[in-house]
């Protein structure tokens, strides 16, 4: 054989592998890519995923949240509940220790009234005629039994009880109970002309009543401004 022949005959034989690495490279090539697709879609159902994943995370934290805010206005609303009842318990028992201060004497004050009424009624029973008879004797025991009236109108006076003076005064049928009328027409009706038992009030509230005798028949009577309402009830 000729060297042109065996030239041809090695070109020919050299081109085979090539050819072969050629389909080689040409089937690999063609089967990575239904490889590849496989890839990418499970990328993109990753993608998905993890972005539901987000949004489920995201939603249930907002509801922690809704559920935190609720339950936080809640127990707020709570405390201030709790703290106006508090408020409201405070007055009240401030209120009641006042009122057993100032009242708690009331039934044994309301007793000693009637102490009051018969020393009154002793130096009412005397005669006019023997207050300033030094010699027989009664002068001095009328002025002791006056000096005990005194000081008992003193002693109740320190514990808030107070002697009403109504003569001269309005008609109050809060402090006054009117036993009868009096025709006079030179004073407006309604005003307190006689007093036939002394009232007593403890704090602003009555004691006693005062017994009066009213006039009737008079000019109309204006009515009590505020201020004269009020030194009224204080007196």
């Amino acid at each position: 054989m000729s060297e042109t022949g065996r030239n041809d005959g090695n070109a020919t034989e050299s081109k085979g592998p090539e050819t072969g690495a050629t389909e080689t490279a040409t089937g690999e090539a063609g089967a990575a890519t239904p490889q590849s697709s496989q890839w990418g879609a499970g990328a993109a159902y990753g993608e998905a995923a993890g972005d539901a994943g987000e949004a489920a995370a995201r939603s249930a934290d907002a509801e922690r949240i809704a559920a935190l805010e609720a339950e936080n206005a809640d127990v707020k609303d709570r405390l201030l509940r709790l703290a106006a009842d508090m408020e409201n318990l405070r007055r009240r028992t401030e209120r009641e220790i006042k009122d057993a201060r100032t009242y708690a004497v009331t039934g044994f004050a309301r007793e000693m009234l009637s102490v009051a009424d018969n020393l009154a009624r002793a130096l009412d029973a005397v005669p006019e005629e023997h207050r300033s008879d030094e010699s027989s004797g009664l002068k001095a025991l009328i002025e002791g039994v006056e000096m005990t009236e005194k000081g008992l109108i003193s002693t109740l006076e320190k514990h808030g009880v107070r002697k009403l003076e109504p003569e001269g005064q309005r008609f109050d049928p809060n402090f006054h109970q009117a036993m009868f009328e009096i025709p006079n027409a030179e004073v407006p009706s309604g005003t307190v002309l006689q007093v036939v038992q002394a009232g007593y009030a403890i704090g602003d509230r009555v004691l006693r009543p005062a017994m009066v005798g009213v006039s009737k028949g008079g000019p109309k009577a204006s009515p009590a401004k505020p201020a004269e309402a009020e030194s009224e009830a204080g007196e």
